[in-house]
């Protein structure tokens, strides 16, 4: 909401509503990034919990015409595993942040499963349909970040 000069924004809370007032879009741009890192580190808390494998996060937001600003991408080693980093990541993500994916595609088969946050997609696949289909390559233009795992 905008009054004068200043924008207000209402961040609901557990229980109340914290209430910002920023000064300059890049303000608001600040927090949305913040917003998008808090929901990429709960997603790979998520992988990280069911042992899932080669976690990568592409930042997408200096290229053109994208759909998202983030592609977190990883693999398991069967379907059965596939599904389970599925359903960790929205565990972990629904109850930190209150949140759930727009759209998920692909859970039948657990090949590739797509999970929409809108903001940040996360591709789940098995290996061997990770290095058919090589998303890396195909956003080469993209900043790559490779998650170290102990396991």
């Amino acid at each position: 909401m905008i009054i004068g000069a200043f924008i207000v924004i209402l961040i609901p809370l557990k229980t109340t509503d914290k209430v910002i007032t920023l000064r300059k879009e890049k303000d608001l741009m600040a927090i949305k990034e913040t917003s998008s890192d808090i929901l990429i580190a709960h997603i790979i808390k998520g992988i990280e919990e069911v042992k899932g494998k080669d976690i990568s996060i592409l930042d997408l937001r200096d290229i053109e015409n994208t759909v998202c600003d983030y592609f977190i991408i990883c693999n398991g080693t069967s379907n059965t595993q596939v599904n389970a980093i599925v359903n960790s990541v929205q565990k972990f993500v629904s109850k930190s942040l209150k949140d759930k994916p727009w759209h998920i595609e692909g859970q039948d088969t657990a090949e590739w499963v797509l999970m929409d946050y809108v903001n940040v997609v996360v591709h789940v696949f098995q290996k061997h349909i990770r290095e058919f289909y090589d998303i890396e390559g195909l956003w080469g233009d993209a900043k790559i970040t490779e998650i170290e795992t102990n396991y």
